[in-house]
């Protein structure tokens, strides 16, 4: 078993141990559920995997999970459980792709993540018949699953980093090693033993109040593929960084205006920002009634939205959606950045700059050669843009 990072705690010890300390760190709830106040909403899905009792839900062992059907993108957030396991429990907290997945193992007491080898911590204090916080944290490329006993005084945390490979196929600039990006919604379970009560989940922002608020899909998800000793150049932490951690960002890879149309209204209502940028297109979908809902939406939250153009692409798709981006800027009277001419060759923004994509060879499985998501040298040029275009978001 490989353990990256492992930390031992005292409970009173504030969570800032292992977060960023830059920015505003107070937390914001975006989620409170009571299981133990008799709360039912409808949009827990308890798939046969537990039943509401007195005391909060009841996990029934299986393969099943329920699943708060809440979308979630914010790249620092997170969840957290109060569970109460039987001593041969081992309860399972795992995003709705299924492309991350914590264990809390009772019998062995250990907290693990399920990584290639696994991550894993002994956690001396845990047993049946208690009650504990597990807490899963996202941070950009960082998963963190904490374990505490509320009644007492141990507390033990896990980490992980994701380290992504750069690029696909013959673009591949090393090995990496994969975490998950915790896509989309929460689910958990109890995977095996006799039983486990859930009497609350809650779902918080790491920030409360922030400068700005960073939208889109997988360009503005970087953490997902950028090698990890690189990922400080990715043109949001670029951003991010320049505002002294007074800002976050929420993309999620593949997805489209209609995506971030859903988990928007799940973030940005609690958290207090002043502009909320916005680059979505690479995926489609971006129709001038798509646009302009999302731009409404973002005024009516009392925050000013930034439209960015696409960055270009090796197809050239970035032509047509931008003319639909540049219209409802127009229409609106707000700014966006002109991603697309620094990431192309003549700064025209027609014929992408090979040179600051990735490579991702897709040729064996759809005859694709990629390049649109900015590397450390688009990153540093679309940042730069930001001080031309929007410097306002630095003052």
């Amino acid at each position: 078993m490989q353990r990256i990072t492992i930390f031992l705690m005292l409970a009173l010890m504030s969570v800032s141990a292992v977060l960023p300390a830059k920015g505003g760190t107070k937390p914001a709830v975006l989620l409170d559920l009571r299981f133990d106040k008799g709360e039912k909403p409808e949009f827990v899905k308890l798939n046969g995997a537990a039943g509401y009792s007195e005391g909060g839900l009841a996990l029934i062992p299986g393969e099943s999970l329920v699943k708060i059907d809440k979308f979630y993108a914010l790249a620092e957030r997170k969840a957290c459980y109060r569970v109460t396991p039987s001593e041969d429990a081992v309860l399972w907290f795992r995003s709705s792709e299924g492309d991350f997945t914590a264990e809390l193992d009772v019998p062995s007491r250990k907290v693990r993540i399920l990584t290639s080898p696994a991550t894993e911590a002994d956690v001396p204090f845990l047993e049946g018949g208690k009650a504990f916080d597990v807490e899963v944290y996202h941070i950009y490329n960082k998963a963190i699953v904490r374990v505490s006993a509320v009644k007492g005084s141990g507390s033990v945390a896990v980490e992980a980093v994701n380290d992504g490979p750069g690029g696909h196929g013959a673009g591949v600039l090393q090995p990496g090693f994969n975490v998950g990006m915790q896509w989309d919604h929460y689910c958990f379970g109890l995977r095996s033993g006799t039983s486990a009560l859930v009497s609350r989940v809650t779902v918080s922002s790491l920030k409360k109040k922030v400068r700005m608020l960073i939208y889109g899909d997988s360009i503005t998800q970087p953490e997902g593929y950028f090698p990890a000793d690189k990922f400080r150049f990715a043109w949001t932490q670029r951003i991010i960084s320049h505002l002294g951690g007074n800002a976050m960002s929420s993309g999620r890879g593949g997805c489209t205006i209609v995506h971030v149309l859903d988990y928007i209204k799940n973030e940005l209502p609690y958290i207090k920002t002043d502009y909320v940028m916005v680059t979505i297109g690479t995926n489609g979908g971006n129709t001038e009634e798509n646009l302009s809902e999302l731009v409404e939406y973002i005024l009516s939250q009392g925050c000013i939205p930034i439209l960015n153009n696409i960055p270009c692409n090796e197809s050239g798709t970035q032509i047509p959606c931008n003319e639909v981006i540049a219209k409802v800027r127009a229409k609106y009277g707000i700014k966006g950045c002109m991603f697309d001419l620094v990431t192309s060759l003549d700064g025209d923004g027609k014929q992408v700059d090979k040179n600051q994509m990735f490579f991702e060879d897709y040729w064996k499985e759809w005859k694709w050669l990629v390049y649109h998501h900015p590397n450390w040298v688009g990153g540093d040029n679309m940042f730069k843009r930001t001080l031309v275009d929007v410097p306002e978001i630095y003052e």
